[in-house]
């Protein structure tokens, strides 16, 4: 019975843990080696047959005859009148061959053995999860949400593995239950307390990539790049592509008919805008698309200072940042240029003060806030409301209306 529940037991492991038949294999004769070094001494002499396929094994001894006066190991020896017992054919200088059971070990031995070879297995599985993701970090996986906590998202794959999802590496409108099935890319594979940590993303701009990788077949095939990604997850994005062939519209291709492949893209982000632009190394063009949908007039370029100036016409203004300074915070970390936004002041607009000559009753920082979202004259400021102000900028109530104060005394 203890030897079928020892074949029972490594036969679990194979089904369950995945382990190939040579590794395992190799596992067991160790293990079977190590008892047989504890019972016997050595194990040199023995010969194990594993068959982990049928679940079942065999450990043979091998012994020489000798006269009875001559024995003295009978670990590597066999007195002539006990091998004569197995056959009366056996004389002096032969080799006996016969099986040892298991259970003549004794229980405490094959419990040992039991443990032995749990631990060596559950070693060799974190060696092989460690190994196999490793290997595929920026790579998408696919799972099932097995355990759903307040921190962290437990994730099984299709071998039964056992991945992590942590809240922050989820877009904010993701929402699981157990069951549900998820795709994420494999970001880091660390060693946690002796154990693999598989850990996946939906945030990261890796994740992005590889789903236009699917989606896009010019992109797996190399005829199309991307440049950079930047993006706020379940927010907004900003892809840079750039085609190796003339004939090949990177951006169209990217969006597909109708936007047919792109949406299924936004579909698995949660609705996440995409904006998709044409990588160029000219630095106005490029600037000029990454603010997109915003219309601009004209930009000049601190090539030493990584700075530029936009100057678009007041409607634009609101387009080139975005809702809460999104677009053009995204912009500046894909051309990796500072951007400030200025007003075109049309004939209308000559009464109107820039923000700077209330430099004496003003902070010069409380302006470089409101700069910074494109609000650089006093109208520009006026025109909007506390509750608006307080969204684009990172400015408390209390100094926005002392703001707006100063501003209205200069026009009353």
């Amino acid at each position: 019975m203890e030897n079928l529940n020892l074949i029972d037991y490594f036969s679990e492991f194979k089904e369950l843990k995945s382990i190939n038949r040579e590794i395992l294999i190799k596992v067991l004769e160790d293990v079977f080696k190590n008892m047989l070094e504890k019972h016997f001494g050595s194990s040199e002499n023995f010969d194990i047959i594993i068959n982990p396929d049928k679940g079942d094994f065999e450990i043979w001894r091998n012994r020489e005859v000798v006269a009875d006066e001559d024995f003295s190991d009978p670990t590597h020896q066999i007195s002539l009148s006990a091998a004569k017992l197995i056959d009366t054919d056996y004389e002096e200088g032969e080799e006996v061959t016969d099986e040892v059971k298991l259970e003549s070990f004794g229980r405490r031995a094959i419990l040992s053995l039991r443990q032995n070879l749990s631990s060596k297995i559950n070693e060799l599985e974190k060696d092989n999860l460690y190994s196999k993701y490793k290997d595929r970090v920026g790579q998408i996986v696919t799972g099932e949400v097995y355990q759903v906590w307040k921190r962290e998202i437990l994730i099984i794959d299709d071998e039964g593995n056992e991945l992590i999802l942590p809240k922050n590496e989820q877009i904010p409108a993701d929402y699981y239950r157990k069951g549900d099935h998820v795709k994420a890319v494999v970001i880091r594979v660390e060693m946690r307390n002796g154990s693999p940590l598989v850990v996946l993303s939906r945030t990261s701009s890796v994740f992005l990539e590889r789903l236009f990788e699917l989606e896009v077949p010019e992109i797996f095939d190399g005829l199309i790049t991307i440049r950079k990604i930047v993006r706020m997850p379940g927010e907004r994005a900003k892809v840079a592509v750039e085609s190796y062939d003339d004939r090949v519209d990177p951006v169209g291709a990217c969006v597909g008919m109708k936007g047919s492949r792109i949406h299924g893209i936004v579909r698995e982000l949660h609705n996440e805008n995409i904006d998709v632009i044409n990588f160029t190394n000219n630095t106005n063009l490029y600037i000029t698309r990454a603010l997109s949908p915003a219309r601009i007039n004209r930009i000049e370029i601190t090539e030493a200072q990584k700075r530029a100036e936009i100057y678009l016409d007041p409607d634009q203004v609101s387009k080139a940042i975005g809702k809460s300074g999104l677009n053009i915070k995204l912009a500046i970390q894909l051309t990796g240029y500072e951007i400030d936004v200025y007003r075109d002041v049309n004939e209308e607009d000559e009464d109107d003060v820039k923000l700077e000559e209330f430099g004496d009753e003003i902070e010069q920082w409380i302006i470089d806030q409101f700069k910074s979202v494109g609000l650089d004259t006093a109208k520009s400021v006026l025109l909007l409301s506390v509750e608006e102000l307080e969204k684009r900028t990172d400015l408390e109530i209390e100094t926005i209306r002392d703001v707006l104060q100063v501003l209205k005394e200069e026009f009353e």
